[in-house]
């Protein structure tokens, strides 16, 4: 399945949708010191679908979105979302370019999003879907 953009999914308005996938990455601006009005909302509304599932967060903005992260990362825990440590932050004015210092940090995120997406799957359990 191809990775789709929130934007793609038109998500209802209080209403969710069956667990689809075994793990995430969010893409998000700094936006005021935080991360968008728009993910905040999408991550309350689409409470079940991010349980037990496992996340990695790839940041951009002036200082490269650190601060959007430790929000988000915040907000994992309680939506019973495992997130990795390694994450790609982009700087607005130096980034926006291909480096082979964000192609590994990308690969490292992925590869650690990946694993934990594996090994959560035993909870997931097959009332939803999974086996």
């Amino acid at each position: 399945m191809l990775p789709a953009q929130l934007v793609d999914l038109d998500p209802p308005l209080l209403d969710e949708v069956m667990p689809a996938f075994d793990a995430y990455v969010f893409v998000t601006p700094e936006y005021n010191h935080s991360t968008s009005g728009a993910l905040k909302n999408a991550l309350d509304f689409l409470y079940a679908e991010w349980n037990n599932k496992s996340a990695g967060f790839v940041s951009y903005g002036v200082n490269g979105g650190t601060r959007a992260v430790e929000h988000l990362r915040l907000m994992m825990g309680e939506l019973q979302i495992a997130d990795v440590r390694a994450q790609v932050t982009l700087r607005l004015l130096t980034d926006f370019r291909p480096a082979a210092q964000q192609e590994n940090a990308v690969d490292t995120m992925l590869d650690q999003v990946i694993a934990w997406g594996l090994a959560l799957r035993p909870l997931r359990g097959p009332a939803l879907g999974r086996g």
